[in-house]
């Protein structure tokens, strides 16, 4: 109890809940530990409602569908992307992402990504209100994955990700308990069809099984060990071209959150069924809620250089029942990309978005002769 009553105000207030609490838990609303992992990591699909399995593959693939990685146009591209996290309340929460992929041959390719958030500096104290410190919070994950294509159309990919989350940096012992980071080790699945033409008209669509790993502790009991965010998503997108220069793409998609509901009984028993869940079982256990979200995002290109970009998001009342409106821009010169995402100020209190009223911004690089 004591390291709930020194981290979940500041956990609830700049990582959107990494605890579970009986407060949430009475609302029913589904709760992870490294909620982190499902921030939207770039710029591109930012700006188009966060729907990034089905469109186009760049150097941000991994994240969203590796199994996309074999159909990029350049043989290696990297991406840097950093996100600001509650600006009006912090100006020292953000997240950094790094990705990048490289094509061995035409059918197959490796790729690589590491995000790091930082939940700036936290002041502790303990149940009487005394201050016992402070410290500065953070959390990271280190991803390698390989892609292949089975088909001229069609590509599987898997991916195995570190996660390492050090919320109790600076929080001292109390009654004998000692905290630590908790890491776990997580991998990703996925499928992707192109069925596009030479001027990349067509059809994409995508699977992706994310996050399927252990469960995460920041203490050496493992009953109270918490879930982190599985996820699974469903893609599709379409793009016309015209006039060769003229690109107009449309996508939607679907997340389903495969993380059973906490109990509304919040008695010790409950809690303690709860935590027991294997994380296999977790998974199918999950269907039995309601914690879905969607998207829809728009992308139109001019001859491959200026992209105008915009999106709707909307999850349900488990997942948090945040609604926003997304916009973006992105410019391509020679092997520099640039992209920018803005997201629309939306929702109150708990259902407003951290990342409402900010720019997003990715850097790009595309290397080699593209296809």
């Amino acid at each position: 109890m004591m390291l709930k009553k020194l981290l979940l105000p500041a956990c609830w207030l700049l990582a959107g809940c990494c605890f579970l609490s009986s407060g949430i838990a009475q609302t029913n609303i589904i709760t992870t530990a490294t909620p982190f992992l499902r921030i939207s990591p770039d710029a591109r699909a930012g700006g188009m409602g966060d729907a990034g399995i089905a469109i186009s593959p760049d150097a941000n693939a991994a994240y969203w569908n590796i199994a996309k990685t074999p159909f990029a146009a350049s043989p290696t591209a990297i991406s840097v992307t950093y996100t600001p996290w509650l600006p009006d309340i912090a100006k020292d929460v953000y997240m950094i992402t790094l990705a990048g992929y490289h094509k061995l041959d035409e059918d197959q390719a490796f790729s690589a990504g590491i995000r790091y958030f930082n939940l700036g500096q936290i002041d502790f104290t303990d149940y009487t209100g005394t201050p016992t410190g402070s410290g500065r919070p953070f959390e990271f994950s280190l991803d390698l994955g390989y892609s292949r294509k089975i088909s001229g159309t069609l590509g599987l990919g898997v991916a195995l990700r570190y996660i390492n989350s050090d919320l109790a940096n600076g929080a001292p012992p109390n009654n004998g308990v000692a905290y630590k980071a908790g890491s776990t080790i997580a991998a990703d699945l996925s499928l992707f069809g192109d069925d596009t033409d030479e001027n990349g008209q067509g059809a994409r669509y995508g699977v992706s099984l994310s996050n399927l790993g252990g469960k995460i502790g920041y203490t050496d009991n493992a009953e109270t060990k918490d879930f982190i965010p599985a996820n699974m998503g469903i893609g599709g997108a379409y793009t016309w071209a015209f006039q060769e220069i003229h690109k107009l793409t449309l996508t939607a998609e679907v997340n389903k959150l495969l993380v059973p509901a906490f109990p509304t009984d919040t008695s010790e028993d409950a809690r303690n069924e709860y935590h027991a869940q294997s994380v296999f079982s977790s998974w199918f256990k999950s269907f039995s809620d309601n914690a879905y979200s969607g998207s829809l995002g728009a992308e139109y290109t001019y001859d491959n250089m200026f992209s105008l970009r915009a999106g709707y998001y909307k999850e349900t009342k488990q997942m948090g029942n945040r609604s926003y409106f997304t916009a973006g821009v992105g410019l391509k010169y020679q092997i520099y990309g640039f992209n920018f995402s803005y997201l629309a100020p939306s929702g109150n209190g708990v259902t407003r978005n951290p990342l409402s009223n900010t720019l997003r911004f990715s850097l790009l690089f595309d290397f080699g002769e593209q296809e």
